[in-house]
């Protein structure tokens, strides 16, 4: 991996989780390329968050759920590396940008699956296709998966399969990138306020109350937790954690 200045591109970026890694990476010394679907001016925010922090950062826009979008925004990932750092790779790519489906299994449309499917497996299994040639060696994947791959709530049911199926996607890349010394893991948040899912963990009370007395360590996951998590695997560190899912739920339902 380059020993200049490590460069990470974090999907959905704008927001949520990813905005939380953007800025705690940058914080930890690392510049960031982050993508967005629509909110334009709230990634705006995250770059110029980013620049006060002495980093590097573009926001570029990106669906996941078009993957027949994905070489264009490569070109367009090219084109960031060469004019803003004057290099031809980054280092860490973050697999964060999703969006979540509430409906039991009985009730789940084909419409709804597809959506899922789109956005949480074929979207980051063929943007870190087309993304592989623009990564360093020895660089670094984070997809992210979630707590309900292990513990089962009703309502989930596509979701969690989806994510159950990058995790299974995560060794194999993990097996067959480490020729190139890149490294492959999945990091499993909990319940974490945010606003995904329509905000419920972070407005509902009742909901926020429950999570908090099925959590170990007695309260509901905040962003930067998860943030704190994304920089510990990117860290020199944690270089031989490999094909592994770090779920990062401050012990929910153990």
């Amino acid at each position: 991996m380059s020993t200049q200045t490590p460069i990470a591109l974090i999907t959905g970026g704008s927001r949520g989780l990813g905005r939380h890694a953007a800025l705690k990476l940058a914080e930890h010394g690392t510049d960031v390329i982050l993508t967005y679907r629509s909110a334009q001016s709230e990634a705006a925010s995250v770059v110029a968050a980013i620049e006060a922090l002495g980093r590097r950062a573009v926001a570029l826009p990106l669906d996941v759920g078009d993957a027949a979008s994905f070489a264009a925004f490569a070109t367009a990932v090219t084109e960031a590396l060469k004019h803003v750092w004057q290099r031809d790779r980054f280092d860490y790519l973050l697999n964060n940008a999703g969006m979540g489906v509430h409906a039991l299994v009985t009730d789940t449309t084909e419409a709804q699956f597809d959506d899922l499917v789109d956005v949480h497996l074929k979207g980051p299994f063929f943007l870190t296709q087309k993304l592989l040639p623009l990564m360093n060696d020895g660089g670094r994947i984070i997809n992210v998966s979630s707590g309900l791959t292990r513990f089962a709530l009703p309502g989930y049911g596509a979701y969690a399969a989806m994510k159950g199926a990058i995790e299974v996607l995560t060794r194999y890349q993990a097996k067959e990138l480490g020729a190139r010394g890149i490294s492959v893991n999945t990091l499993a948040p909990g319940a974490i306020e945010t606003d995904f899912g329509g905000g419920a963990v972070r407005d509902n009370k009742e909901l926020n109350q429950m999570v908090a007395s099925q959590t170990a360590l007695g309260r509901v996951g905040q962003p930067d937790d998860i943030g704190g998590a994304v920089v510990a695997l990117l860290s020199p560190e944690s270089r031989w954690i490999n094909a592994q899912r770090i779920e990062a739920s401050g012990g929910m339902f153990v």
